[in-house]
């Protein structure tokens, strides 16, 4: 008779004492496998961890010699007894340790071939293998962890929100292109020839119609979609956790979401967090960190030492402040034990970035113990300016002292990457920690130089600060946007804004945007006319679920999150998609394509 694998008794992995001397069904892979002569010991693998099977020949032949033929990632059921382990054999690395199965019989349900590569916590196969056999790679630990983890935070997320008083509301996926900062992905009409819909980048102009609808608390998790150029932290189809709240000012939206966070702090990890979070205006992290996303579990901060530079004999610090740029310096305590090799490491890393180098000085004792400066660019510095750049930067004897040139938006990109990686390399990254930060007071607006125009920092939908709002008419790029980023661990996991409800305000942005009024018709007529009939006060954030997923798994990298992710260059290597169509699906659509170069 076949072993009724429907009633398996429990997970692999749940198998515990308090069964000793049951009976047991279980189900699952052939994890590894010990062949000790007269007795075979395989670990039995599931979803839930990995319970040791033993094999005898002398108590259960029949299933010794089917235990003979399994191999690695055969499925398989087991029926057996639970048995506890004498004390010397327990093994205190699995969750199952203390006991075994002793089986006395065993159903191969489907044989495996020689996989690709192992089935393991740790793999030596390159991504791409792993993503063309993604159905392999699944099975591994981590990565089913990982998608638990992934689920128990959406259901925590679920759980608050209800208790809130949200109600989460769908939005379309087949929606109209909308210039939100990056490109759409488009889809063509059969019915409306020559139209085409749009992927959603995000669900931001229906939640805020949904605040004109009345609905007071929207909550959503949502996929969207962005065709962009992809890197560890990106993927052109990505999941967000979407909130929208009528009559509000920033607090309330913080307040809440940190009542979420906390909440899925508590169920994942069983950690208490304090709030309320500290918040820091965008200019204050980018003078102190060199970055709108710092992390401050580890100092390093970075001092503006342009003053005394100016005074220094030194071409590349001089030359950089007399074109409008600054000289700023990151102290690292106890840092002159750094090698050469270690310093011209860095420095090349640097130029890989954009730099001309690493300035740098060690701290010593002088006379009468003074802290002085040696080698570097020691020979630049003064008495006077060594101990204006001491006392600026807080050095003491063991310190280094690094130093970047530049344009002020360069030299915070140089330095806020050196910042991190020196943190890392010299450990001085605390384990445990989990920092979470506020950002507030971005600007309103950026210019780019490309094309010579400006730009809304976060979307042209976000409202100023009430007292900046004058500043629309006088002197629009001082305008300080009502925008809040969180932070965790120099992770930015969501932003938001309180949003205009004003018809002529919209415009006025709109019109800094440089969108004619033909184009915001065109573009966005169905919100210009919701803005006319009374819209309530509102605002809202979005938190990336993939980057909550991966770093409260642990993990560096958000396709380790998602169950079949892209590559780099936005590729499913297990379905081989994106892939050619037939002819007559093109031809329905009303579509031909283009000759490509070299056709």
């Amino acid at each position: 008779m076949p072993l009724p694998y429907n009633e398996r008794t429990c997970y692999c992995g749940d198998v515990s004492a308090q069964h000793a001397s049951q009976t047991v069904i279980l189900a699952g892979w052939v994890h590894t496998r010990r062949d000790h002569g007269g007795v075979i010991f395989i670990n039995l693998r599931d979803r839930a961890g990995v319970v040791q099977l033993k094999f005898d020949s002398t108590s259960h032949p029949a299933a010794f010699k089917e235990a003979e033929k399994l191999r690695s990632e055969d499925c398989i059921v087991i029926r057996g007894d639970v048995l506890r382990r004498p004390d010397d054999m327990v093994n205190p690395n699995m969750k199952t340790g203390t006991i075994e199965i002793s089986v006395h019989e065993v159903e191969i349900l489907s044989p495996s071939e020689t996989p690709p590569f192992e089935i393991s916590d740790k793999v030596e196969a390159n991504e791409e293998v792993r993503l063309r056999y993604r159905f392999l790679d699944l099975r591994r630990p981590p990565l089913q962890n990982a998608l638990i983890t992934r689920h128990r935070i959406t259901k925590a997320i679920r759980d608050y929100f209800d208790r809130e008083n949200f109600i989460e509301i769908e939005t379309p996926f087949l929606t109209k292109s909308t210039p939100e900062g990056a490109r759409d992905f488009l889809v063509p009409s059969r019915v409306q020839r020559g139209n085409f819909y749009a992927l959603p980048q995000s669900p931001q102009l229906f939640k805020q119609l949904l605040m004109m609808s009345g609905f007071d608390r929207y909550v959503q998790i949502v996929r969207c979609f962005r065709d962009e150029d992809l890197r560890a932290d990106r993927q052109p189809e990505f999941t967000q956790l979407d909130i929208e709240m009528s009559f509000v000012k920033p607090a309330d939206i913080m307040h809440v979401c940190e009542g979420f966070l906390a909440h899925v702090m508590q169920v994942i990890h069983g950690v208490e967090i304090s709030r309320p979070f500290p918040r820091m205006t965008y200019q204050d992290a980018l003078r102190e960190y060199g970055i709108d996303r710092p992390d401050t579990r580890y100092d390093l901060k970075l001092k503006d030492v342009t003053d005394s530079a100016r005074k220094m004999e030194f071409k590349v610090f001089t030359s950089a402040v007399e074109q409008g740029g600054v000289v700023r310096a990151i102290r690292v305590p106890g840092g002159s034990d750094m090698s050469r090799k270690e310093t011209d490491a860095l420095a090349d890393d640097l130029r890989g970035i954009g730099a001309g180098g690493l300035p740098l000085v060690k701290v010593v004792a002088g006379d009468g113990d003074q802290p002085t400066f040696q080698t570097g660019i020691a020979k630049f510095c003064s008495p006077e300016t060594t101990a204006e750049l001491i006392a600026a930067t807080s050095a003491e004897v063991g310190d280094i002292l690094f130093f970047a040139a530049d344009s002020e938006s360069k030299v915070c990109k140089y330095l806020s990457w050196l910042r991190e990686v020196i943190a890392k390399r010299r450990g001085l990254i605390p384990k445990g920690a989990w920092n979470f930060l506020w950002i507030v007071d971005f600007p309103m607006f950026e210019y780019n130089a490309d094309d010579g125009r400006y730009y809304a920092v976060h979307h042209p939908f976000t409202a100023p600060r009430d007292e900046d709002v004058p500043l629309l008419d006088s002197d629009p790029y001082k305008c300080r946007a009502n925008a809040y980023d969180v932070v965790l661990n120099g992770i930015e996991l969501g932003g938001g804004s309180i949003r205009i409800h004003r018809c002529e305000v919209q415009q006025k942005v709109f019109k800094l945007l440089e969108l004619s009024p033909e184009e915001q018709q065109l573009k966005f007529g169905f919100l210009l006319e919701a803005l006319k009939y009374g819209p309530p006060p509102h605002g809202g954030i979005a938190f990336g679920l993939d980057r909550v997923a991966m770093l409260l798994s642990g993990l560096d990298n958000i396709r380790d999150t998602i169950a079949f992710p892209k590559t780099t260059s936005a590729q499913c290597l297990m379905t081989e998609a994106p892939s050619s169509v037939a002819t007559a699906q093109l031809d329905e659509l009303g579509l031909k394509l283009a000759a490509q170069p070299g056709d």
